[in-house]
């Protein structure tokens, strides 16, 4: 079969021909339906060498996957050939406190996980591809009615990563309350969606590009702000002077921690979701008083399954793009070039 893969640190991933997986006990073999072309792809590609994360290529990229089951090994139960499954795509030891309650990200024995700190398609292979093998039935999480594989796919992280984020913070989400969403991307513009059909709060969207900003209109957004200088100004006047109870920052550059610690409300949340590299110094006066700051790092098999049922609802959808498996260099080069709105979606 033909796989998209990571040779190399630094380098652009090859087009090669690679063995179909076999199935082993207690694993699953999917038919990849799509795979989501996520941003941190291009940090493997452009920006990691040896020593950044305990894993090395090669591997087959893409950790956004769902697609049919197409074998089982020995020992799987509750799932047929033929059905529509998304993959979740953290891979833990399965295990530990964590993994028992599907919180894969956050496992505490790396050491026996498939592969530490990642999963298919960070440091395993992923899927693009024809098929991917699954290392656990536990990972796998059957679509609801009515829910395309291409359209699950970039749920998987796309959708799954901003859920956790607004999902830790919905007490803070009541009537009344304002959400900041910076940076309506791959991720950014499906939180918009998510606020607004989990939560009753006022979302403000903030971005450079005015393409963005209209796309953050479309997805519900309530008010949208221009990032710049007096960003973190317009977000208190349209708060009353109050602030954002909620920001979540898809970004993660020096310029948007600041701009979410500059327009926080006092005992609100600032949730770094973007691995954009930027740091933000914190001491007692530098952040409003209470001022929780947290990153995440995607999300539970629970809330993956939660995704899904919204998603299933129309009550969230990706904007994407497909592109077959033959054009997925051309997909990442608009993601680099910043033409690219919403999600790709490889389809082999």
């Amino acid at each position: 079969m033909r796989a998209l893969r990571l040779r190399e640190w630094k380098s652009e991933p090859k087009l090669v021909e690679v063995a179909e997986p076999t199935p082993g006990p207690g694993q699953v073999v999917v038919r990849i339906g799509g795979a989501g072309a996520c941003h941190s792809d291009l940090h493997l590609m452009d920006e990691f060498e040896p020593g950044t994360v305990p894993w090395n290529p090669p591997f087959t990229l893409g950790h956004e996957n769902a697609g049919w089951v197409h074998a089982l090994g020995d020992g799987v139960n509750g799932l047929t050939v033929g059905q529509p499954v998304a993959v979740f795509g953290a891979w833990g030891c399965g295990t530990c406190a964590r993994c028992r309650v599907g919180i894969d990200p956050y496992c505490e024995n790396p050491a026996g996980a498939p592969v530490p700190g990642g999963g298919g398609g960070l440091g395993l292979d992923g899927g693009m591809a024809t098929y991917e093998l699954v290392p656990d039935a536990r990972h796998i999480v059957p679509l609801p009615a009515g829910l395309d594989p291409v359209d699950a796919a970039p749920l998987t992280d796309a959708g799954l990563t901003p859920y956790h984020a607004v999902r830790r913070s919905w007490p803070k989400l009541p009537p009344g309350s304002t959400a900041v969403v910076i940076g309506v991307g791959g991720l950014g513009h499906v939180g918009v969606q998510i606020l607004k059909a989990t939560t009753a709060t006022r979302v403000i969207a903030v971005d450079t590009r005015a393409d963005a900003l209209r796309l953050a209109e479309e997805c519900g957004a309530d008010g949208t702000v221009t990032s710049g200088e007096t960003a973190a100004e317009e977000i208190r006047q349209a708060t009353g002077g109050r602030g954002a109870d909620v920001v979540l920052d898809f970004v993660g550059v020096d310029a948007t921690l600041a701009l979410g610690a500059a327009a926080a409300r006092t005992v609100g949340d600032l949730t770094i979701v973007g691995i954009g590299g930027g740091t933000l110094p914190v001491s007692y006066f530098s952040v409003p008083y209470e001022v929780s700051i947290a990153t995440t790092y995607w999300g539970s098999r629970p809330e993956l399954v939660e995704v899904l049922d919204l998603a299933s609802r129309g009550l969230i959808r990706p904007k994407t793009t497909t592109f077959a498996l033959d054009d997925a260099l051309d997909a990442y080069r608009q993601m680099r070039d910043g033409t690219l709105q919403g999600r790709a979606v490889i389809v082999p």
